[in-house]
């Protein structure tokens, strides 16, 4: 099986605004490559008072449907290790985002990893 790295941020900053990871940007984004995947997220930049929401979306079937949250994560305050997701099978129409809740805004580096 090959691995590779499709997406990645470095050193972007994250604001109010929910940004996908997929384009770097907050302009959301629906990826109908299927595969398995896996964010990593170095949020080694976060102090005390920030929280910072990561989400991942995906339509549960191909044809029509709305994108939904299929999990999320609260990242708070100081963070010394990496944050990894599980592995999910995304197929349908899918996104990975990173949104600050509160604190200040954060240069992040993430990567989205494709197993197959």
């Amino acid at each position: 099986m090959a691995i590779s790295e499709p997406y990645e941020l470095d050193g972007v900053t994250v604001g109010a605004s929910e940004l996908s990871i997929v384009s770097g940007t907050t302009s959301l984004q629906t990826i109908t490559d299927d595969g398995v995947y896996q964010l990593w997220i170095d949020a080694g930049n976060m102090a005390k008072a920030d929280e910072f929401k990561v989400r991942i979306y995906e339509k549960v079937e191909g044809t029509g449907g709305t994108k939904k949250v299929v999990a999320a994560w609260t990242l708070l305050g100081v963070q010394s290790e990496v944050f990894v997701t599980p592995t999910l099978i995304l197929i349908n129409g899918w996104d990975m985002t990173i949104q600050k809740i509160a604190g200040t805004d954060r240069a992040f580096d993430a990567s989205i990893r494709k197993v197959a």
